[in-house]
């Protein structure tokens, strides 16, 4: 069935009005941002908010990537195209645009959002890794003020996230350090799929050695940090050794289902592959902002 569940529709106007909106619409309420997920949803009725909250008119309020405090702040209405274009991002952060190279195709990428992305929670989607490795934090905005919470916070389960009834995310914030770069990698079927598996890494380097490290994986199960991967490059050289340790614990710790995209072994020997291939970009780009 193509047809959507009936609903209410709604048009924001600031972003008060979204959580006034979220408030007396109650768990039943659902926001729109650019739609490319949770459209097919309804239509397929796997999903049917009985309040459906249209953000599009707070593009300009929350469509923004600018630098301030030692942070890369990016609206949560920021369209993938937007990502994809911004020189600031290029320049600090390559592993969003590793990321947002490989979403979909253009039409989706000219009307999906980071933070619709990120509020899916589709244990397939590419945006959570690539903010995990870098440590952005994303904030919350509620009726009574906002809070902040780390990546591995947001997420309670598969389409599910821990971002209350009247809340929304409006910004995702990331940290620069010096020395450090950042790469993802993903194998996927075919131009514009899901990924089959992924891998996001980031590396600062400090006189030759690995000063902090991050290993995030998507579509293979469990947590969006690979922990002791991450661990195991904290302190090491950047060497072909200290890549291969972390990418094995990193297929040891995560959790792939066999699918129609491939079986569990196949998919864990993506994990390792591909976190030596991130690692690898990663540090040759934190090389050129050492030198």
């Amino acid at each position: 069935m193509q047809i959507p569940a009936a609903f209410e529709y709604e048009r924001a106007t600031s972003v008060e009005h979204a959580l006034e909106l979220l408030r007396s619409g109650g768990p039943d309420a659902r926001l729109l941002a650019g739609g490319h997920s949770l459209l097919p949803m309804m239509k397929l009725r796997l999903a049917a908010p009985e309040l459906l909250i249209d953000l599009d008119a707070l593009s300009d309020e929350l469509g923004y990537v600018r630098e301030a405090d030692g942070e890369v702040r990016i609206g949560a209405l920021t369209r993938h195209r937007e990502i994809l274009e911004s020189a600031l991002i290029a320049a600090r952060f390559g592993v969003f645009i590793d990321a947002e190279k490989l979403i979909a195709d253009p039409v989706v990428r000219n009307r999906g959002t980071i933070g619709g992305a990120l509020c899916q929670a589709d244990p397939a989607e590419d945006i959570s890794a690539a903010c995990a490795v870098v440590g952005a934090r994303l904030v919350i905005q509620g009726l009574d003020g906002q809070r902040t919470i780390s990546m591995r916070e947001l997420h309670s389960g598969p389409y599910e996230t821990t971002i209350r009834d009247a809340e929304m995310l409006v910004e995702i914030r990331v940290p620069v350090q010096p020395g450090i770069g950042s790469a993802y990698e993903k194998v996927k079927r075919r131009v514009g799929d899901w990924a089959i598996a992924a891998v996001a890494a980031a590396v600062r380097l400090d006189g030759g050695t690995i000063a902090s490290g991050a290993v995030a994986l998507t579509a293979v199960g469990g947590d969006v940090t690979a922990q002791r991967a991450s661990d195991a490059l904290t302190g090491a050289p950047p060497s072909e050794e200290t890549f291969a340790q972390a990418a094995r614990l990193a297929a040891e710790d995560c959790a792939p289902q066999t699918d129609q995209r491939g079986s569990a072994e196949y998919k864990r020997h993506l994990a390792n592959e591909l976190t030596l291939r991130a690692l690898r970009s990663a540090t040759a780009r934190a090389l050129r902002e050492e030198s």
